[in-house]
C-alpha cells in the first residue's frame, strides 16, 4: 500500500512543502512569491481531501496511509507557519501553540496507542474545524494583499489564524480530557 494512488498523493503534499518554501528564495517580486506560494499551499491542501476521498472510494485504504496522512498535514501546517513566522505575518505565540499541539497530541495518540487505547483520543470534529480553519488561514496570510481588489486576506488571515489557536487550544483539551482516565488508570 505505498504506491496507491491516495498514498503518492500524501507522498506529493510532502513532496511540495519544499516548493512552497522555496518560491520565498527565488527573485521574484514580492506579491509573486505570494502568489505562487498560496496557490501551490492550496493545491496541495487539496490533496488531503482527494486522497482520503480517493483510499475510500478505490478501497485503498491502509494502516501505512493513516500513519502518512497527519503526518503530511503536519508537515504542512508546521512549514508554512515557519515561513509566515519568518515574513512576520504569524506571531511566534500562534506558531507556538499550533506547533506545540500538534507534538503533544501526536504524542499522546502514539502513547495511548501503546497501552492499548487509542480509540480515546481518535480524530474528533474540533480537531476537524481547527484543521479546517487552519487551512483557510494560511493561505489568506501567504497571499497578503487585497482578494479581488476587495478582500484584506492579511486581516482576515490573522483573525482566521487566531480563531485556529482557540480551536488548537480546545481540541488539545479536548483529547487531554478523553485521554485522561486511561492515563489515571496505567499510572496505578
Amino acid at each position: 500500500m505505498f504506491w496507491t494512488l491516495p498514498t503518492l498523493l500524501t507522498w506529493a503534499r510532502i513532496v511540495a512543502i519544499p516548493l512552497i518554501v522555496g518560491v520565498f528564495y527565488l527573485e521574484l517580486a514580492p506579491a509573486h512569491q505570494n502568489l505562487f506560494a498560496t496557490g501551490l499551499f492550496i493545491v496541495v491542501a487539496l490533496t488531503d481531501w482527494l486522497d482520503g476521498y480517493l483510499a475510500r472510494k478505490l478501497n485503498q485504504t491502509s494502516s501505512f496511509g493513516a500513519f502518512l496522512d497527519p503526518v503530511a498535514d503536519k508537515f504542512l501546517v508546521c512549514s508554512a507557519l515557519l515561513i509566515l513566522l519568518e515574513l512576520g505575518r504569524v506571531n511566534a505565540f500562534v506558531a507556538l501553540v499550533i506547533v506545540g499541539r500538534e507534538i503533544a497530541i501526536s504524542a499522546l495518540r502514539e502513547w495511548m496507542a501503546q497501552i492499548g487505547a487509542s480509540r480515546s483520543v481518535a480524530v474528533h470534529m474540533v480537531g476537524k474545524l481547527k484543521t479546517t480553519v487552519q487551512m483557510v488561514a494560511i493561505p489568506f496570510l501567504l497571499f497578503d494583499g487585497l482578494l479581488f481588489g476587495v478582500i484584506p486576506t492579511r486581516v482576515w488571515g490573522t483573525w482566521l489564524i487566531y480563531a485556529a489557536v482557540v480551536l488548537t487550544i480546545w481540541s488539545m483539551v479536548y483529547y487531554l480530557q478523553k485521554a485522561l482516565p486511561e492515563i489515571r488508570a496505567k499510572a496505578r
